[in-house]
């Protein structure tokens, strides 16, 4: 049988700030900053939420899609870079939260923000080799941000989980990676926040990556742009994804719909799932859609998916993304840092 997304599910804070608040704060004019990065506001996650506890929603909405025996699962790989424990899984915590067999393949993986569908290359081999019937694979992150720096602007917190298998509601068709040493953005061991190579990070960096992974995917499928109905690449702004979109020839009617940084931010390793999964809430049977992952460091993902007909049965049973980015409660700039443990003693 063909292998591909089975379930997939969601989960954002309630919480966000604007652009016009952290603006005001470091005196910064936020008509700039919103155009410069089509960014309105970002999520914030409450003090008793992390990358695990957030994982934790997102794959129950994943497994309510699914509409599988937990049990059944025999693999889970949780990619984030703001993992709370240096040294203790994530993967070991979100299993048993989520009622899965110890029977389990299980790791914590990281690699900038395509550490999340890594998981979904790693999931997609084991179903494909006949080792596990399903497994999981999410992308979660709580964003770290020097206070005063650009990242303030962007880094959020979400999670994208899905549920790779058999009889699936979106075929995944193939799949392919691009990966080199390019050091645009990285956080050494005991630093708070991270730090980047500021333009360095475009050009060479994201452009090269994302552009190379989704041509080379376009090429060994013999597809062109007008062949997919949608497209979704990494979002650390809103102009960098458009900018790939035009440069391959992709247009904004095939990316709005998974355009989501507009209203929740960059959520890192959720990023390109999170958008994925916006685009699975409104995709018809027989649609198909290209996923672009990027992570710092440098590498991308990509990705061919076809959707099923078994989406109309399977989409209803959990929360939509649209559902958690309308339910929502601003915090002004002193709560926001309170919660994000930006003040040190």
């Amino acid at each position: 049988m063909d292998t591909g997304i089975v379930g997939y599910g969601v989960y954002i804070p309630r919480f966000r700030i604007t652009v016009e608040e952290i603006a005001r704060v470091w005196g910064e004019n936020p008509d700039n900053i919103k155009n410069g990065l089509l960014v309105e506001e970002k999520s914030v996650p409450d003090v008793d939420e992390d990358t695990i506890t957030i994982s934790v929603e997102a794959g129950r909405n994943a497994l309510l899609r699914a509409g599988i025996d937990p049990q059944l699962v025999g693999a889970i790989y949780i990619g984030s870079e703001s993992h709370p424990y240096a040294v203790k899984p994530s993967g070991t915590v979100v299993a048993e939260a989520l009622n899965l067999s110890s029977k389990l393949m299980t790791a914590d993986l990281e690699f900038a923000c395509k550490a999340g569908t890594a998981g979904m290359q790693c999931c997609y081999s084991h179903v494909k080799a006949g080792m596990i019937d399903y497994g999981i694979a999410i992308g979660a992150d709580c964003a770290q941000s020097r206070p005063g720096d650009a990242l303030e602007y962007t880094a959020a917190a979400g999670a994208a989980a899905f549920v790779i298998g058999k009889d699936p509601l979106a075929l995944l068709e193939g799949t392919m990676s691009y990966a080199t040493d390019t050091s645009d953005f990285w956080r050494r061991d005991r630093q708070d926040y991270p730090r980047h190579g500021a333009r360095f990070t475009g050009k060479p960096a994201y452009f090269k990556h994302v552009i190379s992974a989704t041509e080379g995917m376009l090429e060994r499928m013999g597809l062109k742009p007008s062949d997919l109905n949608y497209a979704v690449f990494h979002m650390p702004n809103g102009k960098f994804p458009i900018r790939a979109a035009k440069i391959l020839g992709f247009s904004m009617e095939q990316i709005e719909q998974g355009l989501i940084v507009k209203r929740i931010g960059n959520c890192y390793s959720g990023s390109s799932p999170l958008g994925l999964c916006s685009i699975l809430d409104v995709a018809k049977p027989g649609e198909r859609i290209l996923l672009t992952s990027y992570g710092s460091g440098a590498g991308s993902d990509s990705f061919v998916f076809t959707v099923t007909d078994k989406i109309l049965e399977r989409r209803g049973k959990a929360p939509k993304i649209e559902d958690y980015i309308k339910k929502k409660e601003y915090v002004d700039y002193g709560t926001y840092a309170r919660l994000r443990g930006k003040l040190k003693m």
